[in-house]
């Protein structure tokens, strides 16, 4: 069964839907979604790059791009060949509600905690740790996980700690998140081979297999002493596993649906 597509957050919907040619017009028309619409604003208006507006949007930086292409397309389309164009429909949900933080500040709590939902940036010269992130401890699946703690250290010292929100993203997409964070190591719980794969080809250091306190996790590692398994496994399929049992990730079973995406929620 085909992985239905992951709605996408739209901050509001547009002011004006339709646009036409002046003079002689064919009568054929070109429809823009509203999503394409976005994406078309947040990278052509707003200059955000595909992993910003990847973020904002809550879907991976190559759904982006694909959206990206399609709309540029249609435009193209519309303006070359005199065709009307419409917007309107797509797959999408609005910012609203709990999720107007998202427009608006940036942030939302969480347990008490402020959580970024876009990225910081890194001061220059800092290294960046990045660690799977729930109740003050390192979370065992990183495809499931719904944030990450950054710790920016200058001269072996920790000088900035952040909560950010991954807005929804998973799995591979993940190692695109924290490259665009500027993220040089990550601290995790279980992680699958395709995870493990996209991070290597971003540079990213990985020391998986690591349970308990974020913080404690973090000090360590500074101090030289981190316990992390450098062979850790984690596939959610269900199958492969070597123990020929269940599989689990550490703490979290991988089964267990952490967050899933409907048009009535958001997670700002």
């Amino acid at each position: 069964m085909a992985r239905p597509s992951k709605c996408r957050r739209i901050c509001s919907e547009p002011a004006y839907d339709s646009f036409a040619p002046g003079g002689f017009c064919c009568g054929e028309k070109v429809i823009l979604t509203v999503d394409e619409y976005e994406v078309i604003r947040l990278v052509d208006l707003e200059k955000f790059t595909h992993g910003q507006c990847a973020a904002q949007m809550g879907i991976s930086r190559t759904t982006v791009t694909e959206i990206y292409e399609s709309a540029r397309e249609k435009l193209a389309d519309s303006i070359v060949n005199g065709k009307k164009l419409l917007i309107g429909g797509g797959h999408y949900r609005l910012c609203d509600g709990s999720a107007a933080c998202f427009c608006q500040k940036n942030c939302r709590k969480a347990n008490g905690i402020a959580v970024q939902t876009a990225v910081p940036e890194k001061g220059e010269g800092n290294m960046r740790i990045a660690v799977t992130y729930e109740d003050g401890k390192v979370f065992q699946h990183f495809g499931h996980t719904e944030m990450f703690k950054l710790y920016d250290i200058e001269d072996g010292k920790i000088v900035k700690e952040q909560v950010v929100d991954t807005n929804g993203q998973g799995h591979g997409a993940l190692a695109g998140f924290l490259m665009e964070a500027q993220v040089d190591t990550l601290i995790c719980g279980g992680i699958g081979g395709g995870a493990q794969a996209a991070l290597a080809e971003a540079g990213i250091r990985l020391l998986g297999g690591v349970s308990g306190s974020a913080d404690d996790a973090v000090n360590a590692y500074l101090a030289g002493n981190l316990a992390y398994n450098p062979n850790v496994r984690c596939s959610h399929h269900g199958h492969g596993e070597e123990n020929g049992h269940g599989h689990s990730c550490g703490e979290h079973h991988c089964g267990e649906n952490k967050h899933g995406c409907s048009g009535s929620e958001s997670r700002c």
